[in-house]
């Protein structure tokens, strides 16, 4: 990948307090790989992907900073060329998917409760606010985040509160060794190993259940994954990195439906969740996948009782609540944040609720 040179960031802004001045809102986007995400875009689309490249990179230091437009896979291949990736393993949902896309949806694989999510490694970012203000927040070193950490707002915020610019991130080594374990079992069971695992310190990077198996990643030197795979058993997945891509692209045969697709984000510890319908579990029981017809105020209710949320991620009716509803203070700093980032309402309003 080339190191970045031409810089749109100048027209960028003006672009955006045009917008400014004549009250017209900014759909902003991307590839278009997760454009099914959320509730309908609205406003005069304005096309991001010529905003890449490599500002800088500092393979020694673990920390990386990235245009926004830059694709996915181009970053990821520079990362693996010095033996790093990005931990969140995060999901492209399509070939040409951004940085951009994967921070604004907040979008972590398989790997993110042992590793953490991408709001955990965005250590800083430079945007422009709904008044056409370039700002940077954050930095490129751990010691920089503090105070109110504006920067990691961004993530999962579906570019609601800013046009992103470009992304510092912290980076991890790639593991020396990869193995995924599979033994058939039933939910409950699937669900009690899970946890117990999750509290012992094994190299667990990955544990998804489909109904049948039970899948195990496990990473890391080859001393300590053969040391656990001992003392685990089960069957040695001869694909395994193809089996966790196809959960992370959702290209499981288990998403191949034109039913809803509901994610439920849950206590990971929770019982079989009593729901019609399809069910996937991932993040070692901390992400349960739904494919149902049941209605939304159930499938909310159910998520709630278990501690968690819902997200109607794909499919079904799209133009109510997708996400799961906001109430009280919760809902009211969320508008506040709205107001004071972007006062004229410009950025994908309501993308993520109708009230902003």
């Amino acid at each position: 990948m080339e190191i970045a040179s031409n810089d749109l960031s100048q027209t960028l802004c003006q672009t955006i307090a045009e917008a400014a001045a004549g009250g017209q809102p900014v759909q902003l986007c991307g590839s278009g790989s997760k454009a099914f995400l959320g509730r309908p875009p609205v406003g005069t689309p304005l096309d991001l992907t010529g905003h890449r490249g490599v500002l800088n990179y500092e393979p020694r230091e673990l920390v990386i900073t990235v245009r926004t437009g830059t694709r996915l896979a181009e970053l990821e291949a520079l990362l693996a060329a010095e033996g790093q990736m990005l931990p969140f393993e995060p999901p492209h949902l399509g070939p040409n998917a951004t940085l951009g896309g994967t921070v604004a949806c907040g979008l972590s694989g398989p790997r993110r409760p042992y590793a953490g999510s991408v709001r955990d490694f965005v250590l800083g970012t430079t945007l422009i606010n709904g008044r056409g203000e370039r700002l940077r927040f954050g930095g490129e070193v751990m010691k920089n985040v503090a105070g109110y950490d504006l920067s990691r707002l961004m993530v999962g915020a579906m570019g609601t509160l800013g046009l992103l610019l470009d992304v510092s991130m912290k980076v991890l080594p790639l593991p020396e060794v990869e193995r995924t374990l599979v033994q058939e079992c039933s939910e409950s069971q699937a669900i009690e190993l899970m946890n117990r695992l999750a509290g012992r310190p094994v190299p667990l990077t990955g544990a998804a259940f489909d109904g049948l198996k039970l899948y195990l990643r496990l990473s890391g030197a080859e001393q300590g994954v053969a040391a656990t795979q001992s003392s685990l058993g089960g069957e040695v997945l001869a694909d395994g990195a193809q089996f966790w891509r196809r959960v992370r692209e959702l290209e499981h045969p288990f998403f191949q439906s034109d039913r809803p697709l509901w994610r439920l984000s849950v206590a990971p510890g929770s019982e079989p969740l009593a729901l019609s319908g399809k069910q996937f579990m991932d993040w070692g029981g901390a992400q349960r996948w739904l494919i149902t017809d049941q209605p939304a105020e159930q499938v909310r209710e159910k998520a709630a009782q278990h501690g968690g949320h819902a997200q109607l991620f794909r499919g079904g009716e799209r133009s109510g609540q997708v996400n799961h509803p906001l109430t009280g203070p919760v809902l009211r700093l969320h508008q506040q944040l709205k107001q004071a980032l972007d006062p004229h309402g410009l950025f994908n309003p309501g993308r993520l609720y109708a009230e902003f």
